[in-house]
């Protein structure tokens, strides 16, 4: 008689729960590459190059700025930035912390006043539009910005004194973080309105 076949014992990544032979194909394959590298050398033989490289240039970099891999990690040296990855690879810049107060003239005596930036600095801006409005006497309100960022709108032209009410109010927002930015609104009448005029 003919021999019973045997059943097929498939090996899965630990980490994307693949065959590894798939991993490749998976969205996590950056996070899988260690755990390839440990359990299936053979099926990935790139990545063995690509880590033994990799150490390569990290030890020039250590070496070039002076610090052996031996060194605990005591130097006085600044830390570089962390940098954010987003999905697909995109890096996150980390935004300026500032505040730009925007002042929109409309109608020729009507304005509005923007304040943008104030919750980089901690504030909670539906208290800031409440203080804002009762200092002020005037109306404001928390908005979306046209980059979908909030932003507090004060009816009025109050870039006279908002500078000193924000960094007597919230000291974390200093004078040199501020600044200004004035535009006008204006709506041109067509041309073809101006020609049957005359």
């Amino acid at each position: 008689m003919a021999e019973k076949p045997q059943p097929v014992v498939v090996q899965y990544c630990q980490v994307c729960s693949l065959p590894p032979e798939y991993c490749e194909f998976g969205s996590e394959f950056e996070k899988c590459k260690p755990w390839l590298i440990q359990n299936a050398p053979d099926l990935y033989p790139d990545l063995l190059k690509a880590n033994a490289n990799e150490a390569d240039k990290v030890a020039d970099q250590l070496q070039s700025t002076g610090i052996s891999s031996a060194d605990s990690g005591g130097s006085s040296e600044a830390k570089p930035e962390e940098v954010k990855r987003l999905p697909g690879g995109k890096i996150k810049k980390k935004e300026k912390k500032e505040v730009i107060i925007e002042k929109v003239v409309r109608n020729k005596r009507k304005c509005i006043t923007t304040v943008k930036g104030l919750e980089l600095f901690g504030v909670k801006l539906s208290d800031a539009s409440k203080k804002l409005g009762k200092k002020f006497a005037t109306g404001a309100s928390v908005v979306k910005g046209p980059t979908d960022k909030e932003q507090i709108d004060v009816q009025g032209d109050i870039s006279y004194d908002i500078v000193e009410f924000i960094t007597e109010t919230w000291p974390d927002v200093l004078e040199t973080s501020i600044f200004f930015i004035e535009m006008e609104k204006r709506f041109q009448p067509l041309d073809i309105e101006r020609k049957a005029e005359t």
